[in-house]
């Protein structure tokens, strides 16, 4: 399974959450606690938001711990909100165009989990999507049809409803479709677990850092305050509502 951290509130140097955590998501990239599997080195990726609507995005195949830049461009680089991702695959080869996160227009998206019938509702996922999204995918992942579906179904105005639509697009296979995702529009930071049957794979929300600021993680970074997301609740960094999406 992969590794999720994600960040919003007063900007910061990304290094703040991925590399200096005594268990940041680097760290997490070798040694997941929480995971199936402990390493996560089929390639890693950063989305992070500046003055502008449209994020930066940083990816590449190389294992996170073996990227020479990856810890000088964290230390350089303060955001109040970006989104950070190491992969194990699961589905789709070891790519570029398929590390997360993934972005379309100002929105960026996550995901730790699988749909294992993938094989067998692609073309139908692809056929729903209008022409823009369909053009607009450049890898064969789950995950990036889950986001383009979710865009589909109107994310970007009512993300509650996108992620309902999205579960019944999905539908039901002969193993448990399990869906971790981070997402984000440049304002605010959504997290959403699910599992069709038992556990969803593993998110935190954290309490307020030393800043005010909060995150996500897959694991808790450090020993602080973390609580475990809800299964079927949509989760909003900054916001006091919890919204039901299942």
């Amino acid at each position: 399974m992969c590794r999720i951290a994600a960040y919003a509130g007063p900007a910061i140097p990304l290094e703040n959450i991925i590399i200096c955590p005594r268990h940041s998501l680097l760290e997490q990239s070798q040694h997941a606690t929480e995971a199936k599997l402990a390493v996560n080195g089929d390639g890693f990726g950063i989305a992070w938001y500046g003055e502008g609507g449209d994020p930066g995005l940083y990816r590449d195949v190389l294992p996170a711990w073996a990227d020479e830049n990856l810890t000088s461009l964290c230390r350089m680089v303060r955001s109040r909100l970006f989104l950070s991702h190491v992969r194990a695959s699961t589905v789709g080869g070891t790519s570029r165009q398929n590390c997360h996160p993934f972005k379309h227009g100002r929105w960026t998206f996550m995901h730790n989990g699988q749909v294992p019938h993938f094989p067998q509702i692609r073309r139908a996922l692809e056929q729903a999507l209008p022409d823009e999204l369909y053009a607009a995918r450049q890898g064969t992942t789950d995950s990036e049809m889950v986001f383009l579906t979710l865009l589909a179904h109107g994310l970007d105005t009512d993300p509650e409803a996108a992620m309902t639509r999205t579960l019944a697009a999905l539908g039901a296979g002969p193993a448990p479709v399990k869906l971790t995702c981070v997402f984000s529009n440049g304002h605010d930071v959504f997290a959403f677990r699910h599992a069709s049957h038992g556990k969803a794979p593993t998110l935190y929300v954290s309490g307020p850092l030393d800043n005010g600021g909060r995150a996500f993680a897959s694991e808790p970074l450090d020993g602080g305050a973390w609580d475990v997301v809800p299964e079927n609740q949509i989760v909003t960094l900054g916001k006091p509502a919890v919204s039901q999406a299942a």
